[in-house]
């Protein structure tokens, strides 16, 4: 009799120790299984899919931290194409400038004005004047706050008998601003100045 409880403790030790195993191979299976379920959400919310002539593109969204540069750059070369790209044309003129100065403080519209008051503008409507600008390079200092940056560039500038090119240097400083459909990158150049513009050559159009 003694020897069959003792069985019958065994068999119940046995069958304790099994169900407590399955008991905690499913709780580390659980907890396996959210945190992939967490993990696989948290990247599936990193991807963006863009819709482009009838065709989902995938993109990756990042950091802002990691796009300051590319973004900066952009936004400093958007403000002077913007600015810089005239033709003979007032309405024309209005809405590039309109565009440039949303990016830029009152510096720019400064600049503007002086240019406006001075016939700048006037001259080219009047005498069919079309100008260019080539970015060809900005420095973005990032490790200061507001960020500082250098825009090297040419202007072409083109008249009914010749081009004349220019070279362009400004500089100037990038806030973080709130972004919009006016602004879509969020900064605001600030303090910005021209170093230099002097003629490089002048050619005559046959």
């Amino acid at each position: 009799m003694f020897s069959k409880m003792k069985n019958i403790d065994t068999a119940f030790r046995y069958v304790r120790s099994f169900t407590m195993l399955v008991v905690i191979g499913c709780v580390v299976l659980c907890c396996f299984a959210l945190y992939k379920s967490f993990s696989l959400v948290s990247q599936m919310q990193d991807k963006v899919y863009i819709l482009a002539n009838g065709k989902a593109l995938e993109a990756f969204s990042s950091d802002r931290k990691e796009n300051i540069p590319v973004e900066a750059k952009d936004h400093v070369k958007t403000f002077h194409t913007l600015f810089f790209s005239l033709d003979p044309d007032d309405k024309v003129i209005k809405i590039n400038v309109t565009k440039a100065l949303y990016l830029a403080d009152d510096s720019a519209k400064r600049v503007y004005d002086d240019l406006k008051e001075n016939g700048y503008y006037s001259g080219i409507i009047s005498g069919n004047i079309s100008q260019t600008i080539v970015v060809d390079s900005i420095t973005i200092d990032i490790n200061a706050y507001p960020y500082q940056f250098r825009c090297y560039a040419t202007q072409n500038i083109i008249r009914p008998t010749s081009i004349a090119h220019r070279n362009l240097i400004t500089e100037g400083n990038l806030r973080n601003v709130s972004r919009s459909d006016n602004n879509p990158h969020g900064f605001l150049i600030e303090r910005w100045s021209t170093i230099e513009n002097r003629d490089l050559s002048t050619k005559n159009r046959k």
